[in-house]
């Protein structure tokens, strides 16, 4: 990690006097396999807990978290307050709620006609009617908003009748207050997922919001939170001319995957080349076409990640932990069997152990990075700087939070 002249910028109302670091946690979406990401939170939650005491929470060493679909609850988790104004979860609590809820909100068909009760249900309208999740988040979030996070969130979703996306952004509140929504209503709009979940509508004063899953715009939402944050950066200091790109060296990027299906791919030109509307809706258990959408979109924000901080020489300032190597049910987003949901569990802990890995700008693949080590020595060595950082700003009076 290079080591930065403190910058006199500031975000929001919070000055940047004194910081080194702007620091982002990105978590992308995946449904069920949401369960990865929250292994990997819980260890280096365990690791900033060593640094700095038992009630360290991941939340309180991020400007901004980032979260799309089921990256958006998990986000929601982690930030909401509790009664003590302190976040409503602890990262080692994400797996067990994953474990808990992922049956009943994903509840399987079983028997000799499943194939075929599935097939129907998807014609006539999504999987799963959603009930027990709106249930499930409302009864957790409560009446929280988007401006009571105990630090900045950032989360993706897609309005389905203005055919745009729309990001939920703490840094938005002030400039439009239409935006400042439950939390609820956001975590349910993107989570959305086409041909899952239906989609979500509600009003905020006047405004009708008309919400689908955010992985369709930005299922890896860690450039639309480097985005917010250096636009705010922008519009605050007007010394800053436009054409001058934010310092990428300031910024601490941990962007955690779901996990994906590369290594052994479901699909081919030759069987798509075959394939009607039905087809592209339903094939080999999974729905193709909104798996391209979320895949493609995610794999261009990791492959920019990649160019800009290598370009920039702050390649080690960001960490992309993803696992290529899913296949079978592992990879699907709503397989919410016990043995399906420990599995993902597994590949939570054996990623950890994994090399940690970087995509070659040449070809698009993840490989390992020289000397690099592992992702959990890496997790560990990003705990002592996230640490130093807070210090920093405790040193100085400076809170944590920036403040949209």
């Amino acid at each position: 990690m290079t080591n930065n002249i403190p910058t006199t910028n500031s975000i929001g109302n919070q000055p940047l006097i004194t910081r080194k670091l702007i620091t982002v946690l990105s978590i992308d979406g995946g449904g069920i396999r949401g369960i990865i990401p929250g292994v990997i939170l819980e260890y280096l939650e365990s690791q900033l807990q060593e640094l700095d005491g038992e009630d360290a929470r991941v939340a309180d060493y991020f400007d901004v978290i980032a979260g799309t679909s089921t990256g958006g609850l998990v986000t929601a988790m982690l930030t909401a307050p509790d009664q003590n104004n302190r976040p409503l979860y602890a990262a080692k609590d994400i797996v067990p709620f994953y474990l808990e809820n992922s049956p009943k909100i994903f509840k399987q068909i079983k028997g000799p006609f499943a194939g075929i009760i599935k097939l129907l249900k998807a014609l006539v309208g999504p999987k799963y009617n959603g009930k027990y999740l709106k249930d499930l988040v409302t009864s957790l979030l409560g009446t929280t908003k988007l401006n009571q996070t105990l630090t900045n969130v950032v989360i993706p979703t897609f309005d389905i009748k203005t055919m745009q996306p729309l990001i939920f952004s703490s840094f938005q509140v002030p400039r439009e207050p239409t935006m400042d929504v439950q939390l609820s209503d956001i975590c349910l709009g993107t989570s959305a997922a086409p041909t899952y979940l239906p989609a979500h509508y509600f009003q905020n004063d006047d405004r009708e919001f008309n919400l689908i899953d955010g992985g369709m715009a930005a299922n890896n939402p860690s450039l639309v939170a480097i985005g917010e944050v250096t636009r705010q950066v922008l519009k605050q200091d007007p010394k800053i001319s436009p054409m001058t790109p934010l310092n990428y060296e300031q910024f601490l990027v941990i962007s955690l995957g779901t996990g994906t299906e590369k290594q052994q791919p479901r699909y081919d030109a030759k069987m798509a080349a075959k394939w009607g509307v039905l087809s592209w809706l339903v094939a080999k258990g999974a729905v193709p076409l909104v798996e391209v959408f979320t895949q493609a979109s995610a794999d261009l924000v990791v492959f920019h990640d990649n160019v800009v901080f290598e370009a920039l020489n702050s390649v080690d300032n960001y960490l992309r932990i993803q696992d290529d190597t899913l296949n079978g049910v592992l990879a699907s987003s709503d397989v919410a069997t016990n043995k399906n949901l420990n599995d993902l569990v597994e590949v939570g802990n054996r990623l950890l152990d994994a090399p940690v890995s970087r995509v070659n700008v040449d070809t698009g693949v993840a490989e390992p990075a020289p000397n690099g080590g592992t992702n959990r020595e890496i997790l560990k060595s990003f705990a002592k700087q996230l640490s130093d950082e807070r210090k920093l700003r405790e040193m100085n009076n400076i809170d944590g939070e920036l403040v949209g």
